[in-house]
């Protein structure tokens, strides 16, 4: 059973769009995503830090993203429109993380 993942907006606390889990066919609330790729420099640590930092994913959400990162090697974060994830992807190489945006197979 997928589990639905809820991205909190910092400034109204309200939820935007869902993240699948990555087994399951996503529930796409746009036609583009972010994608946060593996990189052998950050903590994963620091990595479940930014995604709760920037996201405002639970530690639960934010854990479960890093380790599909770690393990295959990559993970959609987030979903939406192609300027909101444009942000996403500026912020993840903000904090030094390797992202890149991506068209969505379902959009």
């Amino acid at each position: 059973m997928p589990i639905e993942l809820s991205r909190a907006e910092p400034e109204t606390g309200g939820s935007v769009g869902t993240l699948p889990e990555a087994e399951s066919s996503p529930a796409v609330s746009g036609p583009w995503c972010t994608v946060v790729w593996n990189d052998p420099v950050n903590l994963m640590s620091y990595v479940v830090f930014v995604f709760r930092r920037h996201f405002g994913y639970s530690r639960q959400v934010a854990e479960s993203l890093m380790m599909q990162v770690h393990q295959e090697g990559r993970s959609i974060v987030s979903r939406g429109s192609r300027e909101r994830m444009e942000t996403d992807v500026q912020a993840m190489h903000g904090y030094g993380l390797h992202a890149t945006l991506e068209k969505s197979e379902e959009g």
